[in-house]
């Protein structure tokens, strides 16, 4: 996995509250612009999805993504990895949850995507970077609501 795109955020809102909108992948439209839509495609025998397809529109990058999602770190950690896309070549990522115990959150989020066509490797990291930034920005402000 190449070096990722790393971005930390702090919420002001409980723990419970930040991992309750992380852990519903389903939900990720309703507070990201950039999930256009998720369809559960497998569940784990403790009934969270483990694998998902999303239509994702982050600008210049537009693509179906199938990924598969590990829960062995929740409720610390969540993380996930391409399984397949139409564009894509590479996709993984985690966010990080830390309780500040003073109803604040730390999240950490890291990503890592590769393209299928030749795309200079700054534009590449700017992309990627803003997508990180955005998605903190938006959990924070559904968050904080």
């Amino acid at each position: 996995m190449s070096e990722a795109s790393k971005s930390k955020v702090t919420i002001e809102a409980p723990a419970a509250t930040v991992r309750e909108l992380l852990f519903d992948l389903a939900g990720y439209p309703s507070w990201t612009t950039t999930i256009k839509s998720v369809t559960p495609d497998e569940t784990g025998s403790d009934g969270r999805l483990t694998k998902v397809t999303m239509v994702i529109d982050a600008g210049v990058m537009k693509d179906r993504v199938t990924l598969s999602y590990d829960w062995s770190k929740a409720p610390e950690s969540l993380s996930f990895a391409l399984e397949e896309a139409d564009l894509l070549t590479e996709m993984a990522g985690s966010y990080l949850i830390s309780d500040n115990g003073d109803d604040t959150t730390d999240v950490t989020y890291e990503l890592v995507v590769k393209v299928s066509m030749p795309v200079p490797e700054m534009m590449r990291k700017k992309t990627e970077q803003s997508t990180v930034d955005l998605a903190l920005s938006q959990l924070k402000k559904r968050a904080e609501a």
